[in-house]
């Protein structure tokens, strides 16, 4: 909680609690006309407001907006797309307007659609233009102005095509225009289908979706567009699909970054109702701001086309209150009726049963992790607490008419490059010191078959839902490792469960999902790294990723034979593999045909540090990012997987160092320094710019050679 209280010219305007939301605040008589103004904002970010790291301060952009009397109001527009094809569009449009002037004022609301140019951020040519609507309004009042129109030929949004329109509303008084207001949405049609499950425009869009929380790793949790715009990048590039925003709703900008992008949203608002997760977290407040907040969020983000639900809430206490708890859910999934008819909602159970009251109040069904079933299978037989058995079977049968989706799933923990062995001979392990875990240097490998105590590995997932086709998809826990929440070490800085690392490094699994999520590429990943030098003559076992139907492992040259894919299993195994220096490679088959291959090398000693930037151009405008890998390297070029060398940024010419990570949930070097270790290899160094020119980064570390890349800002 921010708690976010502003003065100006040291009175009381007014504030918000919570954080994530967005709200207005209208300064007008609190200002001194001709003098120096104050204003002042005050934030409280209290301890345990939160299961994760909230951040503290302003971490949301703040605008100062001026108006005429007459506006359109806050978030005051609401577009929805009827009768939609191919050929035609019904678009109705709503304008609430506000008159803060002492007078009536007789105005016109006229609204022009454009389509959205993507490239330029700016509206192209008018494609269709709503009937002018006169619209009297009363001093100090407000009111709608209610339209609707046909487009032809639409271009409609999708995740393949997310093509984006902008209603241009102008406000005329007495024929001068007073005020432009610009809303951007998108024509699509969203079904949820119990035994399909979502369709974009008629088509079934099975969820590829991870779980974000809203830190920008080390950014921290202040927005920063490129930042957050890089990490939708590497999660495409991955498959994904869908987002669900955890727990708590986005920034705007974000929102606009996934319309644009085509990543469709579960919207979220709460991680608590009345009932607490932590001692100063929003069960504090829900009585009193729970219907504000709400409204707000919906009002806010229902033009999204990319939003395809709602989620009132996470994992919430009430799921097991009975009729009280079915009551208050059902409450809050009326507000969002009101609010927005066109989208349904829920809000995620864990440990659910089908046969609690609140199965009833809700819109769709959000499953956390049951659906593959929590420690029912021998690997987990000795955990203490709740076994269920799979549920998606169970609510489907019960439930026939409403959408199941997973709005957890996995759970996998994982360091990227670290491996511990013996490797358990089991899809899916719970981790202790002997199964995947280092208590001691706080690392969990990654095989991708580890899991927190009530998780699954992908592979367990995979079959869950394979077997299970009517449920819509899946949000995997999570995209990104994030800020606090350590589990299973809590003496770390960050998550382990991201498919990528705090830096944006790929762990092994990312190459799991992108075969799976990815159709269109050949793909043959190969784990662990081939650097043992400790384990020689060892049992060292090899897991190889690929769609393909057969597989054929070598080492050195020799076969270490050819498995063949079995239904139900999502990764070749050959877990009597004994290390020897040199070269594994894989070559993979589908039919008879070779699909794709990939060779590992033993790394040989460090010598140098290779850079290498997401971009080398970026905007001198004080805000843009560049991401620079810096990656230490044997004589071959290869990385070399052990290397924890101190590397060393320096920037000569227009930019700044913001921050460095590594990757590693041990590392407590704070962000912005400009030193830090490699781990596993690697290490992150984030570049602004401070005007417009060239921008050199170097990096150095003791013995190694240096390497340099070149940014131009402008």
């Amino acid at each position: 909680m921010s708690y976010a209280i502003v003065w100006l010219n040291g009175k009381l305007v007014g504030g918000w609690p919570y954080p994530y939301n967005s709200f207005r605040l209208d300064l007008t008589p609190y200002l001194e006309p001709g003098d120096e103004n104050l204003l002042a904002i005050r934030l409280d970010n209290p301890n345990e407001s939160a299961r994760w790291y909230p951040g503290g301060g302003i971490y949301r952009n703040v605008w100062l907006t001026k108006t005429s009397s007459v506006h359109v109001g806050y978030d005051g527009t609401y577009v929805t797309t009827s009768e939609v094809s191919s050929d035609s569009a019904v678009v109705q449009l709503s304008v609430r307007v506000s008159n803060k002037g002492s007078t009536a004022s007789g105005i016109e609301v006229a609204t022009t659609v454009h389509p959205f140019d993507p490239q330029t951020g700016e509206p192209g040519d008018k494609v269709a233009e709503f009937s002018r609507l006169p619209v009297t309004l009363e001093a100090k009042a407000s009111d709608s102005a209610n339209s609707s129109i046909a487009i032809r030929n639409p271009k409609l949004w999708s995740p393949e095509k997310p093509h984006i329109y902008t209603a241009i509303t102008r406000i005329y008084s007495n024929g001068t225009e007073v005020d432009t207001y610009e809303t951007r949405f998108g024509i699509r049609t969203i079904t949820y289908d119990p035994d399909q499950g979502l369709l974009v425009n008629g088509e079934n869009i099975k969820i590829q979706g991870v779980n974000q929380h809203h830190d920008l790793g080390a950014l921290g949790a202040a927005f920063n567009k490129r930042a957050a715009e890089r990490q939708l990048e590497i999660l495409q590039e991955m498959g994904v699909n869908a987002i669900r925003f955890s727990h708590n709703p986005p920034a705007r900008e974000l929102l606009d970054l996934t319309d644009r992008m085509g990543v469709l949203v579960m919207d979220e608002i709460f991680d608590s109702w009345q009932l607490n997760k932590t001692d100063n977290d929003f069960h504090l407040i829900f009585d009193d701001w729970h219907e504000a907040d709400l409204r707000a969020m919906a009002r806010r983000d229902r033009n999204h086309p990319s939003v395809f639900a709602w989620s009132y809430g996470n994992e919430v206490g009430e799921q097991y209150t009975n009729e009280t708890g079915a009551a208050l859910s059902a409450r809050l999934r009326d507000i969002l009726r009101e609010e927005d008819p066109t989208r349904l909602s829920s809000a995620s159970q864990n440990y659910a049963t089908p046969d609690l009251p609140w199965s009833e109040a809700v819109d769709l069904f959000y499953l956390n992790y049951q659906g593959a079933g929590i420690r029912n299978t021998e690997a987990y037989g000795n955990m203490s607490g709740i076994h269920t058995q799979a549920l998606y079977p169970v609510y489907h049968a019960k439930f026939p008419d409403k959408m199941i989706l997973s709005s957890e799933t996995a759970s996998t923990l994982s360091t990227r490059g670290t491996y511990t062995f013996p490797v358990t001979g089991y899809n899916s392990a719970p981790i202790n010191d002997s199964s995947g875990g280092d208590s001691v240097g706080r690392k969990v490998s990654d095989y991708g078959l580890y899991t927190a105590n009530f998780g699954s590995s992908p592979d367990k997932v995979f079959a869950a839902q394979d077997s299970n086709p009517f449920v819509a998809g899946e949000f995997v826990w999570t995209g990104f490792d994030y800020i606090g929440e350590p589990t299973p070490y809590y003496t770390t800085r960050s998550s382990y469960s991201g498919i990528v690392d705090l830096a944006g490094f790929k762990k092994d699994r990312f190459y799991q999902y992108q075969t799976r999520w990815r159709p269109d590429l050949r793909i043959a990943h190969i784990l662990p790294h081939w650097s043992w030098p400790e384990r020689v003559g060892l049992v060292t076992p090899v897991h190889v990723f690929s769609e393909a139907d057969s597989a054929e492992l070598f080492v050195n040259g020799e076969s270490q034979g050819k498995e063949t894919r079995v239904e139900g299993e999502y990764r070749f195994r050959w877990d009597e593999v004994v290390y020897q220096p040199g070269e594994v490679s894989v070559v993979t088959y589908r039919g008879d045909e070779p699909w794709a291959n990939a060779t590992v090398r033993t790394a040989g000693d460090a010598v140098g540090i290779q850079l290498s930037a997401d971009r080398t151009g970026i905007q001198a405008n004080g805000l843009d990012l560049s991401f620079v890998t810096a990656t230490v390297v044997d004589n071959n070029g290869d990385v070399v997987p052990f290397a924890d060398s101190t590397i060393s940024f320096s920037v000569e010419g227009p930019g700044e160092i913001m921050a460095t990570d590594n990757g590693d949930p041990a590392d407590f070097t704070p962000f912005p320094s400009a030193e830090r270790k490699a781990y596993s290899g690697l290490a992150l160094a984030i570049v602004r710019s401070t005007g417009p020119g060239t921008i050199t980064l170097t990096a150095v570390g003791e013995g190694l050679v240096s390497g340099e890349v070149v940014l131009t800002a402008e």
